[in-house]
């Protein structure tokens, strides 16, 4: 036991000391929050668009006025989704969605003073979103030019490189119409943005159901009150925590079992990927059969084993400390739901030997295999059909989330390899007990035999030079 208490301890400070055992720690954390915050920094970085609209279309017809009305409510459902998700963090869902229904119903400047009662600090650093466009007036030549090669060669004029700064153009939009109905030539800057052509296609479909419902005889003003409809849908479920209406607190414990599952193949292959490294590099270089001479093959292993998993330990705590301070620190009311949730029916618990589990099938495996390596190259043999088995979890735990229940969910997640990433999934949803208990019995079962076999595999590894290979693998199990 001392032995491998000791072979332990090397195994965990030989990365723990190491410059880049520590810089990985923390670049996780820094790009996960910079992967959060790049969206809203290259939305704010986005220059604004200067957009002209030249109307050729038959007097009268209203396209060109129902255009840039379509465009405007377009910005200002912008401006009302940006309230609604400053308040999210400080207010709940719940709290965006009452700022959300102020906005749409009186107005932006109303939305804004109810996000300054639901989330006080929320609006105290709210910034109106940088808009994408911008309509401005249109160049009087370029309005007076006859429609036809003399405007569009205006037009490319002003979109082109050689036009100076204070007259350019990012866009320029031409309203016509093609047999009877609303449609648009747009000259743009960059033949890659589609910002301004998204935007005005999205806009004719508007107006052309407008004037669809006018010529029906309809009230434009009866248009207009069906446009700015927004329904509200509650759901209900026996299952909601309420016993009624289903919140975001129902919806919670699946985004965290399937969180769960992530992080643990994640761990999974870090840890195990540093195992199968870990043996190479020392069978290589002779320090494997050093140790061998002090320790058994099964106390190196099991060393090695635990040694990495108290890295692997060490990088989560690591993590779920800094995702739980930040949580904490952002959304205090997500963060408690958080908290309810892993504290519920032993939801915790369950995670917790999902991962022992796991760990083990996998990091005794990987270990096996870097006996018989001495270089990466040998250990392609067998890693890339057992790559191949990893990514199956990850394809059933998205189906996890909306079907728990469906056949090949189930019977997924009760085959060992893959029990303790879709059961992950899956037990925040309230599966019969009597499966849970079945996956986890299965899994401890498969993995006692992984690391019965995976021992003989290691011992016959570490003292021959042999290469790897599908039969000298399965010979050193056998035993041959």
């Amino acid at each position: 036991m001392s032995r491998m208490l000791l072979i332990a301890r090397r195994e965990f400070l030989a990365y723990a000391k190491t410059v880049g055992f520590w810089l990985s720690l923390l670049a996780f954390p820094l790009f996960a929050v910079l992967g959060g915050a790049l969206p809203a920094l290259m939305k704010h970085a986005e220059p604004m668009r200067a957009v002209a609209v030249v109307d050729e279309t038959p007097a009268g017809s209203g396209v060109a006025e129902a255009v840039r009305q379509a465009l405007a409510a377009e910005q200002t459902r912008a401006d009302i989704a940006a309230l609604r998700m400053a308040a999210v963090p400080e207010a709940g869902p719940a709290g965006g969605d009452r700022v959300r229904q102020i906005a749409e119903r009186d107005g932006f400047a109303a939305g804004l003073a109810a996000l300054k009662t639901e989330a006080p600090r929320a609006a105290e650093g709210f910034k109106t979103p940088r808009r994408s466009f911008e309509l401005v007036k249109t160049p009087a030549d370029l309005a007076a030019a006859a429609p036809g090669e003399a405007r569009d060669a205006l037009a490319r004029r002003y979109v082109g490189d050689d036009a100076p700064k204070a007259e350019r153009l990012n866009a320029v939009v031409f309203l016509t119409e093609a047999e009877g109905k609303p449609a648009a030539r747009v000259w743009a800057h960059r033949a890659t943005d589609d910002v301004v052509e998204d935007a005005v296609r999205e806009a004719l479909k508007g107006a052309n159901r407008s004037r669809v419902f006018v010529a029906g005889g309809i009230d434009p003003a009866v248009v207009t009150q069906a446009e700015r409809f927004r329904p509200e849908v509650s759901v209900f479920s026996p299952r909601a925590v309420s016993g009624g209406e289903v919140s975001f607190r129902d919806k919670l414990p699946v985004v965290v079992g399937l969180a769960v599952g992530f992080i643990l193949w994640s761990l999974i292959i870090t840890g195990a990927s540093i195992l199968l490294n870990s043996v190479m590099e020392e069978k290589s270089n002779k320090i494997l059969e050093v140790l061998l001479s002090s320790a058994s093959a099964t106390e190196i292993l099991a060393g090695k084993v635990l040694g990495v998993a108290l890295l692997t330990l060490a990088i989560l705590l690591a993590w779920g400390g800094i995702g739980a301070v930040g949580l904490i620190a952002a959304m205090p009311e997500m963060a408690r739901d958080v908290g309810s949730v892993l504290l519920t029916d032993g939801l915790f618990v369950y995670f917790l030997l999902f991962l022992v589990g796991g760990y083990l099938m996998y990091a005794v495996l990987f270990a096996a295999i870097g006996a018989f390596c001495d270089t990466p190259r040998d250990a392609q043999t067998l890693m890339g059909p057992i790559m191949m088995v990893l990514i199956v979890p990850i394809l059933v735990m998205q189906m996890a989330i909306r079907t728990p229940d469906a056949m090949v969910v189930k019977i997924m997640s009760l085959i060992p390899p893959f029990t303790p990433f879709v059961m992950a999934a899956r037990a925040p949803s309230g599966p019969p007990l009597i499966e849970i208990i079945g996956g986890l019995v299965g899994m401890f079962l498969f993995a006692a035999v992984m690391v019965w076999a995976a021992g003989r595999a290691f011992r016959a590894g570490a003292l021959s030079d042999v290469k790897l290979s599908w039969k000298s693998f399965i010979g050193a199990v056998a035993g041959r």
